[in-house]
C-alpha cells in the first residue's frame, strides 16, 4: 500500500516537477517511490493508482488523518463503528478513538513509549511473553525482536483492522506472534498456572476498562506467571495534575495485596513493576 497524508499531499501539490520522489510507507523505511505530475489530467500518479488534485487538496486540508491507496483507490485509516477508530500520523502511527490516544505523543513518540515498558522488565530470549491489550502490537513486536515467544490479546475488532492497515504492525501478522481475540479479563482465565516468565498489562484508561485494574484480574496475572515472573503495568497519571489523585498508588496497593513484591514506580513509562516471589 501507499500512504498518504497531509504533509505528502502538501507536497505533490507544491512540486514544480513532472515528478517527485516521497516516502510512501510512513518513514518505516528510507525508500522513496517516483510519483507522476500530470497537470493536464489534474492526477498523481502512484505505484498503487492515480489520485486526482481534488482528493489531494482535501488531503493536505487534514492534518489528523492517514489515508492509503489499494487496489486503485483512496481510504481513509479509520473506521467509524460503535465509536470512532482512526490511525494518527505520528512516527510511529498511534490510534485514537474517540478522540482519546492510545499511546503517549507528547512527551516521547510511541516507539520510545514501547521500549520504556519493554525495558521495565528486560524481555529476554526465549522467554515467554503475555501482553494482555494489543492495540498496534509495538509491544508485541518488540518482545518477539528481543528472542521471546509472545501471545498478546485484543478486545476490538476495530483495532485489529487498524493494525492490519498500519505498515509498522506487519510483524504481527507473520505467524510469529500469537493473537487473541477478546477481553483479556476473560482470555487470562485460560492459561495454565505459571506459564509466562513475563506479562506486559497497558489497559485503557482506568474510566474505560476499571476491570482490569481489579483485584480479581490481578489475582490471574499473579497466577499466570512463574516464580520470580516480572509485570509492567501502564497506569498513566489521570487526574494527577489538576485533581491530585494517584491511581498508581491504588494500583501497587491491589498488587502487593494479591502477592507481588518489589512493587515500584517506573517514572519514565508512566506505570509499575512488580515481581512474583520465588518462593
Amino acid at each position: 500500500m501507499n500512504y498518504l497524508t497531509s504533509k505528502i499531499a502538501k507536497e505533490i501539490l507544491n512540486s514544480e516537477s513532472e515528478e517527485i520522489f516521497l516516502n510512501l510507507d510512513l518513514n518505516k523505511t528510507e525508500n522513496k517511490e517516483k510519483i507522476i505530475i500530470d497537470r493536464e489530467k489534474e492526477v498523481a500518479k502512484f505505484p498503487e493508482g492515480e489520485v486526482s488534485f481534488d482528493i489531494l487538496k482535501k488531503i493536505a486540508k487534514d492534518e489528523g488523518h492517514i489515508y492509503f491507496i489499494k487496489d486503485g483507490e483512496v481510504f481513509k485509516a479509520a473506521i467509524s463503528n460503535n465509536g470512532y477508530y482512526k490511525l494518527v500520523p505520528t512516527i510511529p502511527p498511534t490510534i485514537e478513538i474517540n478522540g482519546i490516544r492510545m499511546h503517549r505523543t507528547k512527551e516521547v513518540n510511541p516507539y520510545q513509549d514501547t521500549l520504556n515498558k519493554i525495558n521495565s522488565v528486560k524481555v529476554k530470549k526465549g522467554e515467554k511473553v503475555l501482553d494482555t491489550c494489543m492495540g498496534l502490537g509495538y509491544t508485541a513486536i518488540e518482545a518477539y525482536k528481543r528472542g521471546a515467544e509472545v501471545i498478546t490479546i485484543e478486545k476490538n475488532p476495530n483495532v485489529l483492522e487498524l493494525a492490519k492497515i498500519n505498515p509498522y504492525s506487519e510483524e504481527l501478522f507473520k505467524g510469529n506472534i500469537k493473537i487473541i481475540l477478546g477481553d483479556a479479563f476473560d482470555v487470562i482465565k485460560t492459561f495454565r498456572d505459571e506459564e509466562f516468565d513475563v506479562v506486559i498489562h497497558d489497559p485503557p484508561r482506568f474510566s474505560l476498562a476499571g476491570h482490569l485494574y481489579s483485584e480479581d484480574f490481578y489475582k490471574e496475572i499473579f497466577r499466570v506467571l512463574k516464580k520470580g515472573g516480572r509485570l509492567f503495568h501502564y497506569v498513566g497519571n489521570p487526574g494527577k495534575k489538576y485533581r491530585g489523585k494517584d491511581l498508581q498508588k491504588g494500583v501497587m496497593e491491589r498488587l502487593r495485596k494479591v502477592g507481588f513484591i518489589n512493587v515500584k514506580r517506573v517514572e519514565e513509562a508512566l506505570g509499575v513493576v512488580a515481581i512474583k516471589p520465588k518462593d
